[in-house]
């Protein structure tokens, strides 16, 4: 068996002629002639020898069989018979040769079915089932399952009508969540088929780019106090921060976000021209204004406004311990970035807003999905808000 990357050796026909002349005038192996001509394996020189004796081209690709070759039938009973019989096999051979790209060779079973059922009424069955060299009990039984081939199809033709419905209405949907969905229409469908007929309908989600995790010195302002440990018992103990921009096309919008780590609910959040201390102090106000906050802890990254005393003041004012990543590690706030990223790509480069209105109202709507309909899987496939009413009851 050939390797991968492995190089052949190949020769003319002129040397070919000389290395057979040499073995059949003289009288030495095989082997022997093989090494004083510098061809790496005696069995080649074997094959040439044997085309030569019958009378062969060296040039005859090997693997490639004619297809007229060993006919099943050769007597017949009447010329008319044998000219019907030649008819049905060049006929076949034609729409066999229509459904291969190999010269016919690599044709599936069920092709060959289909051609035979194709032609059965101009031929008998038996000539066509010889020439295609297929049992007659193998060709019968996929005649009488066709029916349940049929409506097999059927099934999956209104999965996937309902997986191209999924995919727009919510193109960000991948194979996991569209299962979902197709589970609560009352399908009874296992991954492995969504995702074969994704492929073959060439769906998918759309994909996040990744991002490169960069060098860091670790320096900290305020006490880690998370450590990458964004797991919560309960509401409000363990919240993270941070601030992204968006763009209408003309000019930047700066989104500040509260979210709490517990069921990744998005508590509080504000947007402005301008990335400054006001719009975290309002972001902060907001959530102070919902919930009793006192112990919680509040995790930013080095941000000019996060380690301003202002900032630091505000959370003492309410009880909040502050918390801050290391510098340059935005994986210590990872929970937020996932957030913004699901936003834009889920959302804002879908909508692609033109105004600061249009970026409002698109923001609005992800974050109440986000927090009422997007499941999610740490929350046991359910979406935060109702993870957390599941939780209270």
């Amino acid at each position: 068996m050939a390797k991968k990357g492995q190089q052949f050796q190949r020769y003319t026909n002129e040397f070919k002629q000389k290395a057979v002349l040499t073995y059949v005038n003289g009288s030495k192996s095989y082997k022997v002639v093989a090494e004083e001509l510098g061809i790496r394996n005696c069995t080649q020189l074997k094959v040439w020898v044997k085309k030569w004796m019958n009378g062969q081209s060296f040039d005859e690709r090997r693997g490639v069989s004619n297809p007229l070759k060993g006919r099943p039938r050769t007597n017949f009973k009447t010329v008319e018979e044998e000219r019907d019989y030649l008819k049905a096999q060049v006929e076949y051979l034609k729409k066999q040769l229509s459904k291969s790209g190999k010269g016919g060779e690599d044709i599936t079973r069920q092709a060959k079915y289909e051609i035979i059922e194709g032609l059965r009424g101009k031929y008998p069955v038996t000539w066509l089932m010889e020439i295609a060299r297929i049992k007659r009990a193998s060709y019968y039984k996929w005649k009488a399952t066709l029916p349940q081939r049929e409506e097999r199809f059927k099934q999956e033709q209104d999965v996937r009508e309902h997986i191209m419905a999924i995919h727009f209405i919510h193109p960000e949907f991948g194979r996991p969540r569209i299962t979902d969905w197709l589970k609560e229409s009352d399908f009874l469908i296992n991954h492995k088929k969504v995702y074969r007929l994704m492929k073959e309908m060439g769906i998918q989600s759309v994909i996040r780019k990744k991002r490169k995790r960069h060098g860091h010195t670790p320096s900290v302002i305020c006490p880690n106090r998370l450590k990458r440990n964004f797991k919560a018992v309960g509401p409000n103990q363990k919240m993270a921060t941070d601030i992204t921009y968006v763009s209408d096309g003309k000019e930047f919008y700066y989104l500040s976000v509260i979210q709490d780590l517990f069921n990744n609910e998005i508590v509080a959040w504000q947007i402005s021209k301008r990335n400054d201390l006001e719009l975290v102090l309002k972001t902060v106000d907001e959530w102070t204004n919902k919930k009793d906050v006192a112990g919680a802890v509040l995790h930013s990254d080095q941000g000019f406004q996060y380690t301003s005393k202002t900032y630091n003041n505000r959370l003492e004012t309410f009880g909040v311990k502050g918390s801050h990543s290391r510098k340059g590690n935005c994986l210590d706030n990872a929970c937020v970035e996932s957030f913004f990223s699901h936003l834009k790509s889920e959302k804002l480069y879908i909508a692609q807003c033109k105004s600061e209105e249009e970026i409002r109202q698109a923001i609005e709507e992800f974050i109440y999905h986000y927090n009422y309909k997007r499941t999610q899987k740490k929350l046991k496939k359910r979406a935060p808000i109702e993870y957390r009413h599941a939780l209270a009851a």
